[in-house]
């Protein structure tokens, strides 16, 4: 039996004091003493040394007017570089493979490009589908789950010219939406639910994707899944959770903060 690796020896204040930092990155506003060392689970006093200290480095403030404390220009400093560092499809792509088992189903990752909702990633399920999508694909936005999530989460000037061009391509090909005003019931409904789901991206293929948003909260990739039709539906309830808490991780990681 091999041996079981020793822990690494740390700095134990470090640590304690890291409770306050992370519960000021957590609220949404600065915060009261009392209020901080509650949330760190530490006396007020000892609290109140780990700030006095964490003043001095500038990872926070106490404000003035109020007494309050706050993030740091040193904390902002931080948390700019460690975004700076993020690259989102390479954040993602580890992600693939385990999203895959959990839903059954082929998985992948777009990105808006110059020709519009682009593939970049692709993994394929145990049962492949669609052999004509792949990396580089684009994906309509207005048939498909992945182009309908960038058509609800990007600015409409991003994306208008894009749409005229397609809803002409469908009138010219018999298909369907031919009109912008057609799509007004799917983008509210996709912007309201966090999550696009189309039944029949292509005959028998019905595919779901999620937005993935940085800490600017722009949407900078769709995580999507798909599969055939029949057992996708059977499978909906539990593929459309797996798939939004995805998304929603990776948004986390790229410094996206919810609103209320």
């Amino acid at each position: 039996m091999a041996p079981r690796a020793r822990r690494q020896q740390g700095v134990q204040s470090i640590e304690v004091g890291g409770r306050l930092l992370r519960a000021l990155a957590r609220s949404r506003e600065p915060m009261m003493l009392r209020d901080l060392a509650v949330a760190a689970g530490m006396p007020a006093p000892q609290a109140h040394r780990y700030l006095v200290s964490f003043a001095r480095m500038g990872l926070v403030e106490q404000l003035a007017e109020s007494g309050r404390y706050d993030l740091g220009a040193f904390a902002l400093e931080l948390g700019l570089g460690a975004l700076a560092r993020i690259e989102p499809v390479t954040l993602a792509t580890p992600q693939l493979m385990p999203l895959s088992r959990k839903t059954g189903q082929t998985v992948a990752l777009a990105v808006w490009a110059n020709q519009g909702p682009t593939i970049v990633r692709w993994l394929s399920a145990d049962t492949p589908v669609a052999a004509s999508l792949r990396v580089g694909s684009v994906m309509p936005l207005t048939r498909s789950a992945t182009g309908g999530i960038f058509l609800a989460f990007l600015p409409r000037a991003t994306t208008a010219a894009y749409l005229r061009r397609e809803l002409a391509d469908n009138a010219r090909q018999g298909l369907t939406p031919t009109a912008a005003t057609d799509l007004d019931a799917a983008i509210h409904r996709t912007r309201r639910r966090g999550i696009a789901h189309i039944r029949d991206f292509i005959p028998g293929i019905a595919g779901a994707s999620a937005p993935v948003f940085d800490h600017s909260g722009e949407i900078v990739l769709a995580l999507t899944a798909l599969g055939y039709a029949k057992p996708f539906e059977a499978q909906l309830d539990s593929i459309l959770p797996t798939l939004a808490r995805a998304a929603a991780r990776l948004s986390d990681r790229l410094g996206f903060r919810r609103t209320a």
